[in-house]
């Protein structure tokens, strides 16, 4: 049997205080890769119209970046791959300690991030998955080195004991989706440089996002997944079926919550 991982005092005294916490090298380089190839592979099906569930725009079509290679939405619905890694023991028992309960599987989505792609504007999970009670959390996979040039990780720490804001529009030169929550007064982004195989989880009320990819050549590739603890008990409906870690699936009750907006965005689909 595998040895589980299991989380230091100091480890998860950090991620209380600050919302977020990164481990080194969760996945092994030969992971990583296989990890890689398997959406390489799926977005050259997509390009050549063999999935209904993948669609790129051919380079012939656009020179946006993100519309020749745009995220992957749900993957663990339709690969095996994809549903083992949201499912891995490594990950779901580091969520165990940081929950203070057993995880259940709520989204999984890939990030090519190509060159010259736009970023993400900052933002906070659980406006989107509507977790409750308490929240969300994310696993970011890193699959190429993510740093500043490539638009890596920014968080705000400590954000995450706020509540769930309305958040304002967008710059779309800088983001390619709309909504944006300004950090707090005395707070401000900072960059978690990554490694290939690391993992930065973090909580679904933290403010995070990421600049754009700024290089020439890199990619910043990520497979991240979110998660929710047994305790929870409505969510929004675009992450049901829940996943457990035996791969079985449960249904809640859809929270219909219109969230600090009211019914301005109704049923946003999902953090991105």
């Amino acid at each position: 049997m595998a040895v589980r991982q299991r989380l230091t005092p100091a480890q998860r005294e950090q991620f209380e205080r600050d919302g977020f916490l990164v481990v080194r090298k969760v996945f092994t380089d030969d992971e990583v890769k296989g990890l890689c190839d398997t959406f390489m592979r799926l977005h050259a099906l997509g390009l050549q119209g063999a999935l209904d569930w993948y669609r790129p725009t051919p380079p012939t079509q656009t020179d946006d970046p993100l519309k020749i290679y745009p995220r992957i939405m749900h993957p663990h619905r339709y690969d095996e791959t994809a549903r083992r890694y949201m499912l891995d023991d490594r990950l779901l028992d580091i969520l165990a300690d940081l929950f203070g309960e057993e995880p259940m599987a709520a989204q999984s989505m890939f990030y090519f991030k190509p060159p010259g792609a736009r970023g993400q504007a900052l933002h906070q999970d659980n406006f989107y998955l509507k977790a409750h009670p308490g929240t969300c959390m994310a696993a970011w996979v890193a699959i190429d080195p993510a740093d500043e040039e490539n638009g890596g990780m920014m968080v705000v720490p400590g954000t995450h004991r706020m509540d769930i804001v309305c958040p304002e529009e967008a710059d779309p030169n800088e983001s390619f989706t709309t909504h944006f929550v300004p950090p707090p007064a005395g707070t401000q982004p900072i960059l978690v440089p990554l490694e290939a195989g690391d993992v930065l989880f973090f909580n679904g009320s933290l403010i995070h996002g990421s600049p754009p990819n700024r290089s020439r050549h890199r990619f910043r590739r990520a497979f991240i997944c979110h998660y929710v603890g047994t305790s929870c008990t409505k969510i929004a409906r675009y992450y049901l079926p829940l996943y457990l870690r035996d791969g079985r699936t449960i249904d809640l009750p859809v929270n219909e919550w219109g969230g600090p907006c009211g019914e301005e965005f109704p049923e946003p689909k999902g953090p991105h």
